[in-house]
């Protein structure tokens, strides 16, 4: 898929993952690789799924991929932005600037923090429910 104006470059650190439950909704698009942010990220845990904020000093862990304006919109409803996450636009150093869906800071209150940055390896540390 060559890039066209009308694709978006994403950045996903949970959930929709490759071999995460919602990845099926990244289905036919263009993999551009792994990527982390720089360190002004937090990653917390929500329950079922991981929570990114702006502020901190943790590099979280994650995939780029390049969506179309279809798959996109998919992606908002899932994040239920701009009601819940907030799409917003973030720079990772190797890749340049992508969309990443962030939580308010007012909703993480009381969510513990994933220091690794890394949901996988925290969903593989956390204690059962």
């Amino acid at each position: 898929m060559k890039r066209t104006p009308t694709s978006t470059r994403v950045f996903v650190y949970g959930t929709l993952l490759s071999g995460e439950p919602n990845h099926r909704l990244l289905r036919g698009a263009r993999l551009i690789g792994p990527a982390r942010t720089p360190p002004r990220f937090t990653l917390h845990d929500y329950g079922h799924f991981p929570a990114l904020a702006s502020g901190g000093n943790h590099v979280v862990e994650g995939e780029v991929y390049e969506v179309d304006a279809l798959m996109l919109a998919a992606l908002d409803r899932l994040e239920s932005h701009p009601s819940f996450y907030r799409r917003t636009p973030i720079t990772l150093d190797d890749v340049g600037r992508v969309e990443a869906y962030l939580l308010p800071k007012e909703r993480l209150a009381g969510r513990p923090i994933i220091e690794s940055g890394c949901w996988r390896r925290h969903l593989k540390e956390r204690k059962p429910w």
